[in-house]
């Protein structure tokens, strides 16, 4: 008996069913049975069933004689489920990679409930994924199983089959199934939910939601959206033959009001002409299922008194003024902006006849964001060794919090950002300065680049359209001119940036000043810095830190983190760390997987860890000057390679272990090569072909030359002589971590690298 049946009805949906299909049985949790029912669909679906069914042992295809709906084509897959939890999927939908794995391990954690709520998200054609807003209902804290008294808020989720788990003899015993007709998730869902002895939820995202341009059913103008009448009757039927249930009355009465506003007024839903005959219908749904005394929330009486009393006309009437008043507000936003770049234009060139503020500078990083990297670093820098310098930092409002004391804080396209940019003598970034941007004579342009490239960069991305994405390479080089310094770590950089950044500026080699902090800090700092992050002591914390793809739009999600610590052990945690470029977090903190995507210093992660995990960001040439294990997660190379471009083969000289898989890189951790000797000697030998000038006084140089004009600067302090402060791990580097066991499939660490 397989622990899951996924039931897939399937209807003119040719172009996705075999993605669908492809998606759950590519599930890392083999034990399944896919029932995929025909249904009866004039398109080529029946073909690529039986191909399947063909080919795997595990698809059951049933073909029905005429088409029934989604409804009753559910109901003759349960008819031939077996598993011990049914799961329906339609069949323009996806599961997520390790979606069944999750599932299976959150079960067995709430020791096999009735219904196991997980999570979606909306995918769109333009590749953009938008997770479920209603995703803080699905939180795993707090007692598990529970019923839905203990968790109403689950009512309030969109009422579909498709985000849950059903105990396959729940389900048969309790007799449930699906009415025929539109909207039939609703007479099954509130009723699976309200009788349901134990309930639990996965805080994941489980089921990738397609939002189809046209075709679905939700966007298709019929008159079989009237349907949802009958479902309601069905739901309040059922509440009649249980009157234990009835306590729910009120909220189903709730529910249905808001279900029905939502029907009448989306415009593709409802034929032209049959909208009055809806309201009348929604009218005597409201009126024979009103229950006295049910309060209705505040933003909801609107519907509540047109849906009460049928108000067609009075519905249109303040739609159109809606309307109206969204256009005028429109064109009173767009004549105010127009106003004020025009106002700000004026007061920029009015500054840039002002004199120069020799004794101003302004600083920036990655397009606004807070005080960080090396911008961040040689602010704090010049308030130190040039006090009579006085420094501001642009950065949206919402990242002022980063700034610490001392520096002006400005906000981008205000007077004061322009005035910064017209009269400070230093101008400091790590991205391209605005390109409205013209300097003037005596400013001091420094470009501190954002790390040592292993991707392409500048000039090289013109063969590469997907990593230059429409950049345009004049105003790159408009920018470049108006440099006069740019920093470098090591002599990889300085070629690289020469070549693909020409110009006449000054390259300073003198290490980042982002790193200095790795020579400063002190085992007291790690040991602050841990706490404050919550890592337990004796405890292994893996940052894992991957960069963007150029050939993908949405964040990528290769690694079960949740699962990587489990089966590593109690010692493991992982401290999760998106790409800024995605501007959302790459996981959901949960134990001993902590995201710390918005966390403002990357540095400070850097010292509470005991190892990194990337992939191919920058950030390893920075982590390796800590002189701790560097793991290289290199599962897609080639794809990367082929759209970005890349400067050298990591894998051929990597700073660390290589894994080109989940398995493997357990299989790193577990068996000890993290941070073996094979690892150690990698690391050495990137070390000192990366990490030569990084050793401390980056920042100081910068300062000592460019702001205070000496050329008597401090010596590098030679690789072999830099005592980096240790990890809290290396006091304990003999001990055993884990009793993981060796993945049966993973390959010989060693031959790896």
């Amino acid at each position: 008996m397989p622990r899951f049946s996924v039931i897939v009805p399937a209807y003119q949906v040719q172009a996705y069913l075999h993605e669908c299909l492809e998606s759950v049985l590519s599930q890392s949790c083999p034990d399944l049975e896919l029932i995929v029912v025909d249904d009866a669909s004039p398109d080529a679906c029946g073909a690529i069933i039986d191909e399947f069914a063909a080919s795997d042992a595990r698809v059951r295809a049933v073909h029905l004689a005429e088409n029934v709906g989604l409804g009753r084509a559910r109901n003759a897959g349960v008819a031939h489920a077996s598993g011990d939890y049914l799961l329906f999927l339609d069949s323009d939908d996806t599961l997520t990679p390790d979606a069944l794995r999750s599932i299976a391990d959150r079960l067995k954690e709430a020791g096999d409930p009735d219904v196991l709520v997980f999570d979606y998200a909306r995918t769109y054609w333009t590749g953009e994924a938008v997770r479920n807003q209603g995703a803080p209902q699905l939180t795993e804290e707090g007692p598990a199983p529970f019923t839905l008294e203990d968790r109403p808020g689950l009512l309030r989720l969109l009422m579909v089959a498709w985000n849950k788990a059903y105990r396959r003899e729940f389900v048969e015993a309790r007799g449930f199934a699906f009415p025929p007709g539109w909207y039939e998730d609703t007479p099954w869902t509130y009723p699976v939910l309200m009788t349901a002895e134990s309930i639990a939820t996965l805080d994941r995202v489980c089921v990738h939601y397609r939002q189809r341009r046209q075709g679905s059913i939700l966007r298709t103008t019929s008159e079989r959206h009237f349907d949802v009448f009958d479902q309601y009757d069905r739901v309040f039927a059922f509440l009649q033959e249980h009157p234990g249930l009835a306590r729910w009355r009120p909220v189903l009465f709730r529910r249905m009001v808001h279900h029905l506003a939502i029907v009448y007024s989306r415009r593709d839903r409802l034929p032209r002409g049959s909208h009055a005959a809806f309201l009348r219908r929604a009218r005597a749904h409201y009126r024979r299922y009103r229950t006295p005394g049910a309060p209705v929330p505040l933003r909801a009486r609107v519907h509540h008194t047109l849906i009460r009393f049928g108000l067609h006309r009075t519905y249109r009437a303040l739609r159109l003024a809606s309307v109206l008043q969204r256009g005028l507000a429109g064109l009173t936003l767009r004549c105010g902006r127009a106003l004020r770049t025009a106002v700000l234009r004026v007061h920029y060139r009015l500054q840039r006849c002002l004199p120069l503020r020799a004794d101003r500078a302004v600083f920036t990083a990655y397009d606004g964001l807070g005080h960080s990297c090396n911008p961040g670093a040689l602010e704090s820098a010049f308030r130190e060794l040039a006090p009579h310098i006085r420094t501001a930092w642009i950065a949206r409002p919402e990242h002022h919090h980063t700034v610490p004391p001392g520096p002006r804080r400005i906000v981008p396209g205000t007077a004061a950002y322009w005035t910064a940019l017209a009269r400070s003598r230093y101008l400091v970034s790590n991205t391209d300065f605005d390109p409205r941007l013209a300097k003037r004579r005596g400013q001091i342009l420094l470009q501190t680049g954002q790390g040592t490239p292993l991707g392409h960069i500048g000039l090289d991305l013109q063969e590469r359209p997907a990593a230059a994405r429409g950049r345009d390479f004049a105003q790159l080089l408009r920018g470049v001119d108006q440099w006069d310094y740019v920093l470098s770590a090591n002599r990889h950089t300085t070629l690289t940036q020469e070549r693909v950044h020409p110009g006449r500026y000054t390259t300073l080699e003198y290490g980042y000043p982002r790193n200095d902090r790795f020579r400063t800090a002190t085992p007291a700092d790690v040991t602050r810095l841990r706490a404050s992050l919550g890592i337990p002591e004796g405890t292994v914390a893996i940052l894992y830190a991957p960069t963007h793809r150029d050939y993908r739009r949405s964040q990528r999600h290769t690694l079960d983190l949740r699962r990587i610590v489990h089966r590593l052990g109690p010692r493991f945690m992982v401290l999760a760390r998106a790409h800024p470029a995605y501007g959302a977090p790459l996981a959901t903190t949960d134990g001993r997987v902590v995201d710390v995507s918005g966390h403002p210093s990357l540095e400070s992660l850097c010292l509470a860890s005991d190892a990194l995990v990337t992939d191919y960001s920058s950030l390893m040439f920075d982590y390796a000057n800590l002189d701790r294990p560097i793991v290289v997660h290199a599962d897609d190379w080639e794809a990367y390679e082929a759209a970005r471009g890349t400067y050298f083969d990591l894998r051929a000289f990597p700073p660390g272990a290589v894994a080109r898989g989940e398995d493997e890189l357990v299989d790193v951790f577990a068996t000890g090569h993290w941070r073996g000797s094979r690892s150690a000697r990698l690391r050495a030998a990137f070390r000192e072909r990366f990490c030569a000038y990084d050793d401390g006084r980056a920042a100081e140089r910068v300062v000592r030359r460019v702001v205070l004009g000496e050329t008597d600067l401090p010596p590098v302090v030679p690789l072999g002589e830099r005592r980096p402060v240790p990890s809290a791990a290396a006091s304990s580097a003999r001990e055993p971590l884990t009793s993981v066991p060796v993945p049966a499939a993973s390959h010989a660490v060693t031959d790896r690298f």
